[in-house]
C-alpha cells in the first residue's frame, strides 16, 4: 500500500497527520493515488466514515484532490511542499539572480525612522486599547490611495500583502472555493491558496496582466474570487494598463458578487500610473505593501477596501496578533512623510537594468518580458536544463515552476543586483543555456 509508506491513525486527525507527514517528508509523492477509502478502513480496522472525515480534512486543507470514482491523489503541488523548495541553491562563486529581492542600494536607511518611531513611543506610549491603526498612517495611506483613483473606503494594517491576502480570503471564502489567479503568477500566493482549502483557477497574462477572456472563462467555472497584480506582476512584470483596466472592470462589473483583491506591491517602486479595478464589485480590497520600497523586513501593508471586508479583516486580527506594531507604523510615517525615497528614480534604476537586458536578449533572438518592476521572464523550452546550464555558467536564476500552474515553462531574472557591465554577459549566458530563438515559440 502507497510502497513502503503506511498510512497510521484511529482517529480521522491521526489519520490525516499521517499522510500529511508523509506528503511534508516527500515519502507521498505529488500525483500519488491514496487508497480506496473502504480498503484503508479495514486495513486500519475503523469506521469508513472515520477515512472520509480524514479524507475532506486532507483536501480541505489542500493536500489532496479527490476525483470521484477516479479516487483521491496527492496533489500536484501539495499545501505541505512549498514552492520555496524548487528554490536553486546557490554555490560559491555563483551570481544570484534568483531571489526576487530590492537592491539595497535603492532602499533608504531606517534608522532615523525607527528612532523617530522610538521617541514617538516614549512620549505616547501605545497600550492596549490603542486604535489598531495609527491616525497619521491611516490619513496619509488614505490620501494616496485618492490619488491614484482607488474609492473612498476605511483603511487597515497587516503584516505584508500575503498577511492581508490570507485575512480577506478567510473573512469571505470556504474551504473548496475556487480563486481565479494570474498564471504565472506569485508563488506564495499559488502555495496559500490550497494552503487555504481554497482551488486555484489560472488566468492567462500579457503584458498588461491578465486576460478578460481567461478571466471570464474563469469566473463562469465557479470562481468566487480573483486576484491581480496591478504593476510590477511577479513574474512577468505585466501592469494593468487604461485599456485593460475598462476591459476588466466592465466584465467584473457583471460579477458583483465575486471578490476582488488588488495587490499594488509595486507602489514606490514602479513610475507607471495606476488604474485601479476596485469599487465594481461588492466586496473589494487593494493592497499596498512597504516590502520592496522600503525593505522586506518593514513588514507593513496598508489595505482599502469595502467597508464589511475591513471590518472581518480587523475583528479577526484582534483575535490573533491584535494590530501591527504601532513602532512600525510610526517608522512608515516618517518614511512617508518625509519622501525617503524617490519612486520615479527608482522605477528609472530598476527600469534601465530590466529594459537593458530585455534589449540584448532580443539582439540574441531571445524573446523576454518585463514591463515594470525589478523582474524578466523568459520562456524557455527546457525549464530544468536551462536552470542547470545557467548555474554552470555562473548565474542563478528562478525556475519558473516557482510560479506556474498550467502557463508554459520559463525562468526568472531579478535585475536588482545586475549592473551595467552584467548585462551582455548574463544576456550571453541566457541564449547559450536556452538555445537562441528556441523561446519564439512561447511569446
Amino acid at each position: 500500500m502507497l510502497g513502503e509508506y503506511l498510512i497510521e491513525g484511529r482517529r480521522a486527525s491521526e489519520i490525516a497527520a499521517s499522510v500529511e507527514r508523509a506528503v511534508g517528508a516527500g515519502r507521498l509523492q505529488p500525483g500519488e493515488v491514496l487508497p480506496p477509502l473502504r480498503e484503508l478502513a479495514v486495513y486500519l480496522e475503523v469506521n469508513p466514515n472515520t477515512v472520509a472525515a480524514a479524507y475532506r480534512s486532507l483536501r480541505d486543507r489542500g493536500v489532496i484532490e479527490t476525483a470521484g470514482r477516479r479516487g483521491s491523489r496527492v496533489r500536484p503541488r501539495p499545501a505541505s511542499t512549498s514552492r520555496e523548495a524548487l528554490r536553486v541553491e546557490v554555490p560559491p562563486g555563483v551570481r544570484d539572480a534568483s531571489d526576487g529581492n530590492p537592491d539595497p542600494s535603492l532602499l533608504p536607511p531606517l534608522e532615523r525612522a525607527l528612532a523617530e518611531a522610538a521617541a514617538r513611543s516614549a512620549r505616547r506610549p501605545v497600550l492596549y486599547g490603542t486604535p489598531a491603526v495609527d491616525d497619521d498612517l491611516a490619513v496619509l495611506a488614505r490620501a494616496a490611495f485618492a490619488a491614484d483613483g482607488v474609492p473612498e473606503a476605511p483603511v487597515a494594517v497587516t503584516s505584508g500583502s500575503l498577511d492581508a491576502i490570507e485575512r480577506v480570503l478567510a473573512a469571505h471564502l470556504r474551504p473548496g472555493d475556487a480563486v481565479a489567479v494570474e498564471d504565472p503568477g506569485w508563488g506564495s500566493l499559488l502555495d496559500l491558496i490550497p494552503a487555504l482549502g481554497l482551488r486555484p483557477v489560472p488566468v492567462g497574462v500579457d503584458d498588461e496582466g491578465p486576460l478578460p477572456e481567461q478571466l471570464a472563462r474563469a469566473i463562469q467555472e465557479g470562481a468566487r474570487a480573483v486576484v491581480v497584480t496591478d504593476r510590477a506582476q511577479n513574474p512577468t512584470g505585466a501592469a494593468i494598463d487604461r485599456a485593460r483596466a475598462t476591459e476588466l472592470r466592465t466584465l467584473l462589473a457583471e460579477y458583483p458578487h465575486l471578490l476582488l483583491i488588488e495587490d499594488d506591491h509595486g507602489h514606490g517602486i514602479v513610475d507607471l500610473p495606476l488604474h485601479p479595478l476596485s469599487g465594481v464589485t461588492d466586496h473589494w480590497v487593494l493592497v499596498r505593501s512597504t516590502a520592496k520600497a522600503y525593505g522586506p523586513d518593514l513588514r507593513l501593508a496598508v489595505l482599502t477596501g469595502d467597508a464589511l471586508t475591513i471590518d472581518r479583516v480587523c475583528g479577526r486580527q484582534r483575535l490573533g496578533p491584535g494590530w501591527i506594531s504601532h513602532l512600525l507604523q510610526d517608522a512608515v510615517v516618517h518614511l512617508w512623510r518625509t519622501s525617503a525615497i524617490d519612486p520615479k528614480a527608482v522605477a528609472g534604476a530598476y527600469g534601465r537594468r530590466r529594459d537593458a537586458l530585455i534589449r540584448a536578449l532580443a539582439e540574441r533572438g531571445v524573446p523576454a518580458r518585463g514591463r515594470s518592476g525589478m523582474n524578466v521572464w523568459v520562456p524557455v523550452r527546457d525549464e530544468t536544463g536551462a536552470v542547470a546550464r545557467l548555474l554552470h555558467a555562473g548565474w542563478a536564476v528562478a525556475p519558473g515552476a516557482r510560479f506556474r500552474l498550467h502557463s508554459p515553462p520559463g525562468i526568472r531574472i531579478t535585475v536588482s543586483g545586475l549592473s551595467d557591465d552584467d548585462i551582455l554577459p548574463v544576456a550571453d549566458a541566457i541564449a547559450s543555456a536556452t538555445g537562441v530563438g528556441e523561446a519564439r515559440r512561447y511569446e
